[in-house]
């Protein structure tokens, strides 16, 4: 049975489950870092611009965002907010860093080795400080750009293109042990997996792989893999667009199970509550945050649950 939190957001996603109960969250299309207190209530935090698309707590229990830069909207008053490709303001992607009791911000990479963030989108952090993060990139037109992971340090003093290329990359997450990445692509369907050498450096699987990577799954017919949660056994839960709901995939590439949204456009998934054993599920083209009663606890992420 779902709980509708929240609703009446603009396109909500990377949803951070507190300790006090609340839910941390962006909207994109409204530039704004918000919080959704468990009576409901919508609080914004900071106002950021541009697209603040995914989020995290880091050190010091500040939150860290992967900002795409906007987007364009197809809005259907009453149906489904969508993004349609490049806004007309749109000056590049960035990671930026909040206060969440202050809203004070700060941008910490735009570039790296003199290359431009494109469509920053999804993070998580490692146990030592350090963080993992996907660029989309960009639609224009005909022209599409070619997606990137790359990992940074918190304090700003370094960020390194880690895999390239990838088609759409979205999700992120790290396994229990922290030794294997996990990439969603949005566009092909596919998990993949990556093996964690060192800080920022990963195992290179050999060709016919495109960017070192091993498969773990592909989902058939036609459907758009958003964001991923991990549960704490290791199952990948990964946000399904088109078909609506969470894709529960084991570390073996087995489909464990898929969990239906009331709608489609489900983008999110984060655990929450005492026990990790509650879902919190982004649907962005309707506006809404859900909770729902999970079969297995959620990963412990680090930094996160200290914050309130």
């Amino acid at each position: 049975m779902y709980k509708r939190v929240a609703d009446g957001l603009r396109f909500p996603e990377g949803p951070i489950a507190l300790a006090d109960g609340s839910v941390v969250l962006v909207q994109i299309a409204s530039g704004d870092l918000s919080r959704v207190h468990s009576d409901g209530r919508i609080e914004r935090i900071a106002h950021l611009g541009g697209g603040p698309n995914g989020a995290a707590i880091g050190p010091g229990g500040l939150c860290y965002i992967c900002n795409n830069g906007g987007f364009a909207w197809h809005d259907v008053p009453g149906e489904y907010l969508r993004p349609v490709g490049l806004p007309s303001d749109y000056a590049g992607g960035r990671i930026e860093r909040v206060e969440l009791t202050t809203g004070r911000s700060e941008i910490l990479y735009t570039h790296c080795n003199g290359v431009a963030l494109r469509g920053p989108n999804d993070i998580v952090f490692d146990s030592e400080g350090g963080f993992w993060f996907t660029d989309l990139g960009k639609i224009s037109g005909r022209s599409m750009d070619r997606g990137s992971v790359f990992y940074a340090r918190a304090d700003g003093s370094l960020i390194r293109e880690v895999i390239f290329p990838m088609t759409t990359p979205n999700g992120i997450g790290l396994s229990p042990d922290g030794h294997t990445l996990y990439v969603s692509e949005t566009d092909t369907s596919r998990l993949w997996a990556f093996t964690i050498t060192g800080e920022g450096e990963i195992a290179q699987a050999p060709w016919p792989s495109p960017h070192g990577g091993r498969i773990v799954f592909g989902a058939g017919g036609y459907d758009r893999f958003d964001s991923l949660a991990i549960e704490a056994g290791g199952n990948v839960c990964v946000a399904s667009i088109v078909r609506g709901g969470v894709a529960v995939i084991s570390p073996a590439g087995e489909l464990v199970e898929f969990v239906e949204t009331p709608v489609p456009y489900c983008t999110n998934i984060a655990f929450g509550g005492p026990d990790l054993s509650t879902a919190y599920l982004t649907l962005s083209g309707t506006g809404e945050l859900l909770a729902v009663a999970w079969p297995r606890p959620g990963l412990r992420l680090s930094h996160q649950h200290s914050q309130r």
